[in-house]
């Protein structure tokens, strides 16, 4: 029998971590009931720093609940896509299949069988995409599919519609543990894999309590990083960008040497200082873009450790 470990990483989920811990550990014991997953199964609540009782309250849960629910305490918040790598190697010798999810019950846990089902029909990843988007307002419905529209012609592979709620086998998450960029965008890596993959499809709920820890800036953030991290594109554009300036502006020397000619000429201190502004911006765009990949590689190079762990909870020893 396999053992199954959801992955939860937390940040100040003080507020959502009461509904959400029964639920999870709950569609455990279910599933070990209809004898898909073993006894021994149980959630990884990840602690991204929070500031809150969120941690106090994952050591309560462990204390009441010390076989199913399980915990890590990292030493700072480093961010989602951190704590997530986190629970997952963590969890990665403990069990033979992880599935990672939010805290906020946003994502459907029903459907946690169902990835299941497909891992036992010889699936290595299982996506959890939402079926359509209806309850999103309508800014971050169109931002949303802008940014899939984005990321898809920057040549980036990404699954539409799926975020980070997913079902990985532990020769996935081996593997996943192979990729050591610090610029972490788990949705463009995971497709990366190469195993055998499906999709479950749900209907996204409300946030079950609490704030969303993913305001706009952070999600623009975030797709920023997939790009730069994924795809050259972007500066391959910048040069694109280059060549089309070069011929504009070998037309507008012609067009003025005729214009001179002729002796049409008239003072044009308003064009000049126009298209000194507009080329000079476009020049500090450039760099900065260009800038920002090198920041990157300045990063990578360091080799620094993602995060650091300072407790772990589990069913072996009650603190390592």
């Amino acid at each position: 029998m396999d053992r199954l470990a959801i992955v939860v990483p937390c940040y100040n989920e003080e507020e959502v971590f009461p509904i959400s811990e029964p639920v999870l550990r709950g569609t455990i014991d279910d599933l070990v009931s209809k004898g898909k997953v073993s006894e021994d199964s149980y959630v990884l609540f990840v602690n991204d720093g929070s500031k809150d009782r969120t941690w106090d309250l994952i050591e309560e849960a462990h204390k009441e609940h010390p076989k199913r629910v399980f915990g890590v305490k990292l030493a700072g918040n480093v961010g989602h896509q951190f704590a997530l790598t986190a629970g997952l190697l963590t969890a990665k010798d403990m069990c033979d299949i992880t599935v990672s999810i939010d805290a906020d019950l946003q994502d459907d846990v029903s459907v946690i069988e169902e990835m299941v089902d497909k891992f036992h029909e010889g699936c290595d990843i299982v996506y959890g995409v939402r079926s359509d988007r209806t309850s999103d307002t309508f800014f971050k419905r169109t931002t949303a599919q802008g940014f899939y529209k984005v990321m898809s012609g920057m040549g980036v592979k990404t699954v539409y519609n799926h975020a980070d709620f997913r079902l990985m086998s532990r020769r996935a998450v081996e593997a996943f543990s192979q990729y050591q960029e610090t610029n972490l965008f788990l949705r463009g890596i995971v497709p990366l894999l190469g195993y055998k993959t499906d999709c479950v499809y749900y209907q996204r709920a409300q946030r079950a309590a609490g704030e969303s820890k993913y305001p706009l800036s952070k999600m623009l953030a975030l797709a920023f990083n997939g790009i730069s991290s994924f795809s050259v594109k972007p500066i391959s554009m910048i040069l694109g960008a280059g060549v089309v300036m070069i011929i504009i502006a070998l037309g507008v020397a012609i067009y003025s040497i005729v214009q001179y000619c002729l002796n049409h000429v008239e003072p044009g201190w308003t064009s000049l200082m126009l298209s000194i502004w507009f080329i000079g911006g476009m020049q500090l765009i450039a760099i900065g873009l260009i800038g920002q990949y090198i920041g990157k590689v300045y990063i990578e190079v360091k080799h620094r450790p993602r995060y650091n762990i300072e407790k772990v909870l589990s069913d072996d020893s009650e603190e390592k």
